[in-house]
């Protein structure tokens, strides 16, 4: 096994960027739920223990046993990590008297700690806690405090066991870095060997040794994510992979053909299956969001089980899952709610008698690009903006009927085209239109109009898991707000959405 981090999620909203900036380090590492330690767990070089939106003085609160590991790996305790690890083992938590969110600097720094190396007084973190250690254990000795937080960094005597209040993972903790640099490479022992080639090295011999002689069928989006598996397994097995590309009828405008004449130049053998109707019957009074994205999967499913069964001798499906796909469909008794069910993850019905090959489970979407990019594919390709997997079904709230798709498919079609010749494109990470369910008063030379409103959606993220909504130019969206209005009848009314991620999702539905 590579150098990796454990990462125990004890469900803070910054559990993901803790192993993002991992990653970023070039040193792999997993999050699994604190309640489910994986077996293997003496693998791993090290562990950090996440923070958490309980409290450890709640009934109920986060309490695994990590009695085996104590003194055996190097842990990392981070804001009620590091509470949990002082309350458990001898120290005192209590409400703090001054809680402190936000900035905060360090008043002391310990001289010989290995830990906060290059993190100097004075230096900004990121505090989130209103809880504080009041009592440490008494084989553990202050490392760092500020000016009203006196325990802020801990270290355990005769072990690489740490605690600290703050939070290194966030932009705002400058040296913050440096301190995980510290405990991955110094500490921990973790080598920079997190590469796309080394990636894309290990996963073709994982590939081959889980398919053997078999036979993969996957379903292409068109999208980066589909495409740099697709990549990956024609690497592993070459002619051996079967990929078809289903027009949903929910893809953008002229999406179908052109992707198909994109993959026809990167030697994937592809088939076309236009089964449409078959999910606009599917979705026909679905209008909950969960209930379309399970109609539009089960489709999927049906559609890939009766091609599948028309290639002799196949016996897996590749599919295009990334990290966030599974951080955000798994429940963690709390910690990790399920915000969405994706119709990618979660396995295949019974009768669907072929086995999950995930070639980009591990990855986040900056990552697969970078793979992508290592494989040879094209930038205008690996920066295509993302798109999700029921398409515009999850960008129509309410019903979906042939006409609203066509509506807003011509919306988006201005919308998106508008960055490029704008030379914004590349400026957005993920861009869309979004029909809603109302309709506004409007006029239109003399008449009355009574017609539909869209929104427009564009914002900058890294991976996903976060997202703030782009600036784009007033004068970019007047023009594109005129030129929607006057093209696309039906539609009267154009807003653009300014809500971040969190609290909003990125996509509305």
């Amino acid at each position: 096994m590579q150098d990796a981090i454990l990462i125990l999620d004890f469900g803070s909203q910054y559990t993901q960027l803790i192993a993002r900036r991992v990653r970023e380090l070039q040193v792999y590492c997993e999050i699994h739920p604190f309640h489910h330690i994986p077996a293997n767990w003496a693998d791993f070089k090290a562990i950090i223990l996440s923070g958490s939106p309980f409290s450890t003085l709640e009934e109920g609160a986060p309490h695994p046993d990590l009695t085996p590991m104590l003194g055996t790996l190097p842990i990392l305790g981070v804001c009620y990590g590091a509470q949990f690890l002082a309350k458990t083992r001898g120290g005192k938590v209590a409400r703090s008297t001054h809680r402190e969110y936000g900035r905060a600097n360090m008043a002391a720094v310990e001289g010989e700690s290995r830990l906060l190396k290059g993190v100097p007084v004075g230096s900004c973190v990121w505090m989130s806690h209103g809880d504080t250690i009041v009592a440490l254990p008494d084989h553990a000795v202050v490392e760092g405090s500020t000016a009203d937080v006196h325990v802020a960094a801990y270290r355990f005597q005769g072990e690489e066991t740490y605690g600290i209040q703050f939070h290194p993972e966030v932009h705002h903790s400058e040296h913050g870095v440096q301190l995980l640099k510290n405990f991955v490479y110094d500490i921990a022992g973790c080598s920079a060997s997190w590469t796309p080639d080394a990636f894309i090295e290990s996963t073709v011999d994982a590939l081959r040794a889980q398919i053997g002689e078999g036979k993969v069928v996957l379903g292409l989006s068109g999208g980066v994510d589909s495409t740099v598996a697709a990549m990956l397994l024609k690497e592993a097995i070459g002619d051996r992979l079967y990929c078809i590309f289903v027009n949903n009828g929910l893809l953008r405008k002229n999406e179908y053909d052109s992707v198909l004449t994109q993959y026809a130049g990167l030697g994937l053998h592809v088939k076309g299956v236009d089964a449409s109707a078959d999910f606009y019957a599917a979705l026909d009074n679905q209008e909950e969001p969960e209930a379309k994205r399970k109609a539009i999967g089960r489709v999927f499913i049906e559609v890939f089980d009766r091609e599948a069964m028309a290639i002799s001798g196949v016996e897996f499906l590749g599919q295009g899952t990334i990290y966030p796909d599974v951080i955000e469909s798994v429940s963690v008794n709390g910690p990790s709610v399920t915000i969405k069910s994706h119709h990618n993850v979660g396995g295949l019905p019974d009768f669907m008698k072929l086995s999950v090959v995930e070639p980009l489970r591990s990855l986040f979407k900056d990552e697969v690009r970078r793979v992508g990019k290592a494989l040879g594919l094209s930038p205008s390709l690996l920066g295509r903006h993302p798109f999700p997997g029921p398409g515009l079904a999850i960008r129509i709230l309410g019903s979906i009927t042939p006409e609203r798709v066509k509506i807003l498919q011509e919306v988006d079609h201005i919308f998106i085209q508008g960055l490029r010749d704008a030379g914004l494109y590349d400026e957005v990470w993920q861009a869309g239109a979004i029909l809603l369910p109302v309709k506004s008063v409007g006029v239109m030379g003399d008449e009355r109009t009574y017609e539909q409103v869209v929104a427009l959606r564009a914002v900058q993220s890294t991976d996903g898991m976060t997202a703030d909504w782009v600036h784009l130019p007033y004068e970019f969206l007047a023009r594109i707000s005129n030129s929607i209005i006057n093209n696309v009848r039906g539609v009267n009314r154009v807003v653009y959405d300014i809500s971040s991620k969190p609290p909003a999702t990125i996509e509305w539905e």
